[in-house]
């Protein structure tokens, strides 16, 4: 049985005497057993505070949504937010504790955001000399599969800080070692591991129950497909927001299915296939607007490649709908848009290369990454 960082609490108490706590979750921080970890540092810890990231510590609020202090009412706990404009505690809020622990579940993707609460939070422990502990967790789409193109600095954003690539093959608490030493964070930290974890494993190989981590990743399913389509947050192309199947589906109003299907197989990706479909969101893009698209098939999880097949995809729609595809202007006049984060580069956006060309850019920093991604890894 998997045993996560949580589920090793006791063997860590001697650490934690006498210090006061703050800790970063949200749902998916419980043990194995389902107990929360706020509950267990409540009663194990003098835990002083909470500090939630996106979607609040409950889990409540949608994407993007912004949030005050508030008081959680199951703990009696204060929670500060730091999914706001410094993304980071402040001195203030951590003049109350002397360390920061952190247990969320990732997704296994450069641009998802739980990942750079993490990292600002230990930036602000190194500026104001506090202790940073992670509580390990699983990728969930497995450790050992890694793949994508390593971030252009010229496009960093909160989903996407550092040159890491898009799928890192990395856990939580390996990524908070490879931020600290690499980038230079230099905070005082700590990694509490996993016992019994085999890399190879995706979320649902493992004895441990699935939490959903935000609102729009329901299901395992979605988090092996987040790394390909979710570069469509960028476009006039629905992700599949607002259905039950986000991620899953991709299309808009202007497409026809069985043409999509039929280009986009012909293509022959490894370890998928796409199927026609017709759907209606509910929220999002294309609220109430019936949309042709496509469902997206893992056959093979072992070949399927996302950063590849989520590029390809994006290559399809916009050669086949060159006067209906849009990319999404920039949220402010002047900025990068989100397609450019999303990528981590402008070529996509530009469409300076072919798709054999983007493919091999893929190949090459992949294998770039390789070296700098294995002094960190722990199992």
């Amino acid at each position: 049985m998997v045993k996560l960082g949580i589920d090793n609490i006791d063997k860590e108490i001697k650490y934690f005497e006498g210090k006061r706590v703050g800790l970063i979750t949200n749902p998916t921080g419980i043990n194995s057993k389902f107990v929360s970890t706020i509950d267990i540092l409540k009663e194990k810890l003098n835990l002083v505070c909470l500090f939630s990231p996106e979607h609040g510590v409950r889990g409540h609020l949608q994407a993007g949504v912004r949030f005050d202090t508030y008081i959680d009412e199951e703990s009696n706990t204060p929670v500060y937010s730091l999914y706001t404009k410094d993304k980071k505690p402040t001195k203030e809020m951590l003049d109350t504790i002397d360390v920061v622990c952190i247990d969320i579940q990732d997704v296994g993707s450069r641009f998802y955001t739980y990942i750079y609460t993490m990292a600002y939070s230990m930036m602000a422990c190194a500026e104001h000399d506090k202790e940073f502990v992670v509580f390990d967790r699983p990728n969930p789409i497995n450790g050992v599969d890694y793949e994508g193109n390593i971030l252009d600095l010229n496009y960093r954003s909160f989903v996407g800080y550092y040159p890491i690539l898009q799928r890192h093959g990395m856990t939580i608490g390996e990524l908070a070692m490879l931020f600290n030493e690499e980038y230079g964070i230099g905070c005082k930290l700590k990694v509490i591991k996993m016992e019994n974890w085999n890399r190879g494993d995706y979320w649902d190989e493992t004895d441990l129950m699935w939490v959903v981590p935000s609102p729009n990743i329901p299901t395992v399913e979605s988090t092996v497909l987040y790394n390909a389509t979710c570069i469509f947050e960028g476009t006039n192309i629905s992700e599949g927001r607002g259905t039950t199947l986000p991620f899953e589906l991709v299309g808009a109003p202007f497409i026809n299915p069985k043409d999509l299907e039929e280009k986009l197989n012909s293509l022959n990706l490894p370890g998928v296939y796409f199927r026609r479909h017709y759907f209606t969101p509910t929220f999002s893009k294309f609220k109430d607007e019936l949309c042709g698209g496509v469902q997206v098939h893992v056959l093979n999880r072992n070949e399927f490649l996302p950063v590849h097949t989520g590029w390809a995809m994006l290559d399809v729609i916009r050669n086949m709908y060159p006067n209906d595809f849009k990319v999404n202007a920039p949220y402010k006049v002047g900025a990068n848009c989100m397609l450019q984060f999303n990528t981590g580069c402008n070529y996509i956006m530009e469409q300076k290369y072919t798709l054999e060309e983007q493919f091999e850019i893929l190949e090459k920093e992949t294998k770039e990454f390789q070296n700098t991604r294995e002094k960190y890894l722990l199992y």
